[in-house]
């Protein structure tokens, strides 16, 4: 029994391995495969359940990876509100565009398609390569905006990688440069830069809305996602200006120029009831949908940024001073002899002697000497404050950018000439909307309102004369345009013009230059008032129509006055001369009598 424990020995000697040492091997090896199996098992598991867990529990960050690279915010674009005239007439509108724009990262790995995408946005091919290598970290660059939606199509078609188009709204002026000054213009994004434009910017932008959209590599939305935000479009907004009195203004002005040779002129047209700004022009003037071709000098608006010594358009200001203050009457005489009188180092000159004048024949015959003594009857101080009332020395407040106030130098600023010298406009300035504003307050029975470009706003009125003397001065300023007046050319048949010339010389180094500015102001019909009107031309020359306002600016004031009188229906308050030009029309077999009158037509 013992033997058989014993193991045999082999062929070597050594003695043969037990059985069950053979399976202990075999069971220690199907233990590692397992164990192997089993590790396996669980990194694949634990490599699921972490996919599991990035893909569908916490997968905001490999969702943030995919969306930076497809997902984007987008903004919606938005028109500008509208801006029309006080009849519904479109000024000013915004009309749809595209924008081509391209992804650097994108474009530059196909520099073969660089060429052919030059071509189609007519730019030089390396300026383009040029452009996007600087730009090779970014994702967005406009290569060309607001342009044709054709033209876009046109390139897009070449289906270039990395390159798309975005809509975008591009402003549009009809009445090109006739409204130029009062509307201003937009820049590339669409912001107002200057005129009315850029005073109701915040009015007149929308407010860009925003989406979320995918896109391919190639930039094309292929997916919107969500809308983050919807666009508001910008409000309309009425002018006040009248699109057919504004047209017919700067017709004439243009006119005025181009015959007199002057370097520029300006024009203002008030509504006297309601200091409602009517019409504004400026010559010379450029196109507001082509701003770029433009000198800055024709993009200033005269009427309302450049002042003036208003000349002898202040005299009826003088005379009303010394209406108010009691020491002058309308019959009052007034000694202009010998038709000059000292100032200072200097005179004070009429064009003639005039010899003795009432106070009224001061404003027909335009006296100097007569103004100049009328204003030395009236305390410093008190001379001051009245003609600060009327607004001159401060901003006229419309609201308008860049408004002037002029100039008007106070009391213990003045030598021993100011006032002699400002009684007939000199030592002081305004601007052609100041004075516009002033002659709107004599018709208005002395009540100055602040001009307005909306239609509808209602500013609050200040009395600064009373209405009988108002109504007095009215009446002085109505011979300035009858026969012995100095601005008969600005006279309209059928109606009573009240008015007043102002020629003065424009200054240099230190003193005056022989170079003119030709004023007329004027309101219209006398009897009950609708329309002021101021018109500027600057340095006419004097060989064509001279250089006095009756004969440079009267004329533009008659034709444009003629024709608003038509449009806005305003009856006539001088029938009996009106009667007495058609018999003598009849008699002489000239028609109608209406020969010269202007008709105003808007442009087609």
């Amino acid at each position: 029994m013992i033997g058989r424990n014993v193991p045999r020995a082999g062929k070597t000697g050594k003695p043969a391995k037990p059985a069950r040492v053979r399976g202990r091997g075999a069971f220690d090896l199907r233990l590692r495969l397992l164990l192997v199996t089993g590790t396996l098992g669980l990194c694949s598991l634990a490599l699921v359940g972490r996919a599991v867990d990035l893909q569908l529990i916490d997968d905001d960050f490999y969702r943030q990876q995919g969306d930076a690279r497809f997902l984007r915010e987008i903004p919606i674009p938005t028109s500008r509100g509208m801006v029309t005239d006080r009849n519904g007439e479109p000024l000013a509108v915004s009309s749809p565009v595209e924008s081509i724009w391209a992804n650097p990262q994108e474009l530059l790995k196909h520099p073969a398609q660089l060429p052919r995408l030059a071509q189609a946005l007519d730019v030089d091919a390396e300026q383009l390569t040029r452009r996007l290598s600087q730009r090779s970290d970014k994702e967005f660059v406009y290569l060309k905006r607001r342009i044709n939606p054709d033209e876009a199509k046109t390139i897009l078609a070449l289906d270039i990688p990395g390159v798309a188009t975005q809509r975008e709204f591009r402003r549009f002026y009809p009445q090109g440069e006739a409204l130029a000054h009062v509307l201003g213009f937009t820049n590339i994004d669409d912001r107002g830069q200057e005129g009315i434009e850029l005073a109701f910017d915040d009015w007149l932008r929308g407010e860009p809305g925003a989406k979320k959209v995918i896109r391919d590599r190639r930039g094309r939305i292929v997916e919107n996602v969500d809308l983050v935000r919807p666009a508001q479009p910008g409000r309309d907004l009425t002018l006040s200006i009248d699109r057919r009195i504004q047209y017919l203004t700067y017709r004439e002005l243009k006119r005025a120029v181009l015959e007199t040779g002057a370097s520029s002129a300006s024009a203002v047209v008030l509504d006297v009831a309601t200091g409602e700004v009517l019409a504004m022009a400026n010559v010379p003037s450029y196109n507001p949908n082509a701003v770029d071709g433009s000198h800055r000098e024709a993009r200033r608006n005269r009427a309302v940024t450049d002042v003036i010594e208003p000349g002898s358009t202040m005299k009826p200001v003088t005379i009303a001073a010394g209406l108010a203050a009691g020491v002058v009457t309308p019959g009052t005489l007034i000694d202009t002899n010998p038709g000059w009188m000292p100032n200072g180092r200097y005179r004070t000159t009429d064009t003639r002697n005039h010899g003795v004048l009432t106070v009224t024949g001061v404003i027909t015959k335009s006296s100097n000497v007569g103004a100049a003594k009328v204003a030395h009857m009236l305390p410093d101080q008190a001379y001051y404050e009245f003609v600060h009332g009327f607004g001159y020395g401060e901003a006229p407040g419309s609201g308008f950018p860049g408004e002037s106030s002029g100039v008007l130098p106070a009391p213990d600023a003045w030598s021993g000439t100011t006032k002699q010298t400002m009684s007939y406009g000199y030592g002081m300035s305004a601007t052609p909307l100041q004075i516009a504003e002033v002659y709107a307050a004599f018709a208005n029975g002395g009540r100055m309102i602040a001009p307005t470009f909306v239609k509808g706003q209602r500013n609050d009125a200040k009395q600064v004369l009373d209405p009988v003397i108002a109504h007095e001065v009215m009446k002085m300023m109505q011979t300035v345009t009858e026969p012995g007046g100095t601005a008969t050319t600005a006279a309209i048949l059928g109606y009573h013009v009240a008015g007043k010339t102002g020629t003065s010389r424009m200054a240099s180094g230190g003193g005056y230059s022989r170079r003119y500015v030709s004023v007329f102001a004027g309101v219209v019909p006398v009897d009950n008032p609708r329309f002021s009107m101021v018109v500027v031309v600057s340095e006419p020359d004097p060989s064509r129509r001279g250089y006095y306002g009756g004969s440079v600016s009267g004329p533009v004031f008659h034709d444009v006055m003629q024709g608003a009188l038509r449009l806005m229906d305003v009856p006539p308050d001088d029938i009996g001369t009106w009667i007495a030009a058609q018999e003598r029309s009849q008699k002489a077999g000239t028609g109608n009598g209406e020969r010269g009158m202007v008709v105003a037509r808007a442009p087609e």
